[in-house]
């Protein structure tokens, strides 16, 4: 009974990674805007982590004086 459950996993996690091998941009693109839209010159930070088949890429703006 434990080598079907065994076998059950195996092609659960063969089929997760097809699923993650065929999406055309293997790129988690995270973007977090929190500048005023009226600031033409807002803050940024901005960095990248590429691992090959994975790839992460992390916006993050804000404006540099805020209205009270």
């Amino acid at each position: 009974m434990q080598s079907r459950t065994g076998r059950i996993v195996i092609g659960a996690l063969s089929l997760l990674a097809l699923v993650a091998l065929a999406s055309p941009d293997h790129r988690a693109d995270i973007r977090i805007l929190t500048h005023e839209q009226s600031d033409a010159s807002p803050q940024r930070m901005q960095a990248a982590v590429d691992l090959g088949l994975v790839a992460v890429s992390v916006l993050v703006t804000w404006s540099k004086r805020l209205n009270h």
